[in-house]
């Protein structure tokens, strides 16, 4: 064939305003925005749309604790004068609520809905040629920017014989359509608190291996609140638990543990063995060193502004680092897509800013936090004070039987909100005033001078601020002040 021939037969290179690489949460919040603003997008995705957090993550795990925490909401209801009996759980149908819920939202995220708003949306695996060229498959594309949103996997620990073994992930936990008789959980952060409470819930017999504390990053206090409802459900829980080696049994799973107090026998053995120890970011394939970007362990290295080494490149989400990374939550990849947003289209000045990001893990009670924690805040601020109050003081929590838990706050002398932690009924969603608090350096003022609607759970927020001033009630000059004016009638 000539070479004019060869040339007519190639695939002409894509021109792009942006590509983006991954259709999870945060790659498609970027090209959905930059679509309706008339931007031309090309979306490359080399498995499902939607990525780890609708077909995986996020939604397939909350469906599973919906299920759960319905057949729990049976176990509690005595106390109401109603009963049912132990529930009869058929996880078969179980699975299928947890699939009926992702193939509800799935079309949101498919091909088809992207195609109508205008993007280019490509299958297949990319990889960098150049500073400037991307390649999926024979179709060259050279956009003016370049956006990575290829995520993370579940990360295994370097355990002898674990390789050996069929364990469960988070990818393939929501396969089963029977219930794990004895389930093993390597982790306790908040992926293994919540699937294993689920589980527990559904009747699995469920034992945590921590080789730390439960929920360690979290207030210990609040951790603790946690771990005492997993032990009263029945969630054996073995921390500072040191794993030796993985060993198949006749049928299931035995992990040898350095011997404690808590653990004299050192093995622990289930039917099956769900790993939720870490993750680590999908870079691998992308040839990042060709087109000038650097990468370590914990994803893409970027600044704040989420630019690489490349400066026509970002990376965000699960799979950025360096400076701007390390949170891996959904809300957190829809914030850095903003941000992109923001700078690739309008060129304005980005800075990703975390005090603000909320974390919550989705146990019952409910764990969730903002800003700095206590210990933080002593090394930070110096002198500071912190504010309790209990959900046992709350009129809404004690109608529902929901009293365990509180809410914390830390603030600075003056009292402007540093951090606040709520553990307890609903805390994810009680905790959204906080951040904004947080974001916009408010003073426990603002949050002790709202009305709040009586009886709400939201209530126990305000208490906590209002206690802020109850030293003043004792101090002698105020109440000199009160018995002068009260002179005047």
């Amino acid at each position: 064939m000539s070479e004019a021939g060869t040339a007519a037969s190639a695939k002409a290179a894509l021109t792009p305003d942006i590509c983006v690489i991954g259709a999870g949460s945060a790659g498609l919040s970027v090209a959905a925005a930059a679509a309706m603003f008339g931007v031309p997008v090309v979306l490359v995705e080399r498995d499902r749309m939607g990525g780890d957090c609708l077909n995986v993550g996020c939604v397939p795990s909350k469906a599973l604790i919906a299920a759960g925490a319905r057949a729990q909401a049976i176990r509690d209801c005595i106390p109401f004068g109603i009963s049912a009996g132990e529930p009869v759980v058929n996880f078969g149908q179980v699975h299928a609520h947890v699939h009926r819920v992702i193939a509800a939202i799935a079309p949101n995220d498919s091909v088809e809905r992207f195609t109508a708003l205008g993007v280019n949306v490509i299958k297949g695996e990319a990889r960098f040629v150049s500073r400037s060229t991307l390649m999926v498959g024979d179709q060259a594309i050279r956009p003016r920017r370049i956006v990575i949103a290829t995520g993370s996997r579940p990360a295994a620990p370097p355990i002898p014989g674990l390789d050996q073994l069929p364990f469960l992930t988070n990818e393939s936990v929501f396969t089963p359509k029977t219930l794990p008789e004895r389930l093993l959980v390597l982790g306790g952060g908040p992926i293994g608190v919540e699937l294993a409470q689920a589980m527990a819930r559904l009747g699995s017999r469920v034992t945590i291996i921590e080789a730390r504390d439960l929920l360690s990053r979290d207030d210990p206090e609040a951790a603790g609140i946690v771990r005492r409802a997993l032990l009263r459900e029945g969630v054996i829980l073995l921390e500072q638990a040191e794993v030796l080696r993985a060993e198949g049994i006749r049928g299931g799973i035995r992990l040898v543990l350095a011997a404690t107090a808590a653990n004299p026998e050192g093995t622990v053995e289930g039917t099956h063995l769900l790993v939720a120890t870490g993750r680590r970011p999908n870079i691998e394939g992308l040839d990042l060193e060709l087109a000038g970007i650097s990468s370590d362990a914990r994803g893409v290295i970027v600044d704040k502004g989420l630019r690489t080494a490349n400066r026509r490149v970002f990376a965000i989400g699960d799979c950025a680092g360096g400076a701007a990374g390390g949170l891996q939550f959904t809300h957190v990849a829809n914030y850095h897509a903003g941000l992109v947003v923001r700078s690739a289209l309008f060129r304005l000045p980005v800075k990703v800013a975390t005090p603000a990001i909320p974390r919550v893990t989705y146990c019952d009670p409910e764990l969730a936090s903002v800003g700095l924690s206590e210990t933080e805040a002593r090394k930070a601020s110096g002198e500071i004070r912190v504010l309790r109050w209990p959900y046992s003081e709350n009129d809404r929590a004690q109608a529902e039987r929901e009293t365990e838990g509180f809410v914390k706050l830390v603030t600075d002398k003056k009292g402007r909100i540093l951090g606040v932690t709520i553990v307890g009924a609903r805390a994810g969603d009680l905790i959204l005033p906080w951040c904004m608090a947080v974001q916009k350096k408010m003073a426990v003022k603002d949050m002790a001078g709202l009305v709040f609607p009586y009886p709400t759970l939201s209530e126990v927020s305000k208490r906590a601020a209002v206690s802020f001033y109850a030293p003043l009630t004792a101090k002698p000059g105020i109440r000199r002040l009160i018995g002068f004016l009260r002179r005047f009638g």
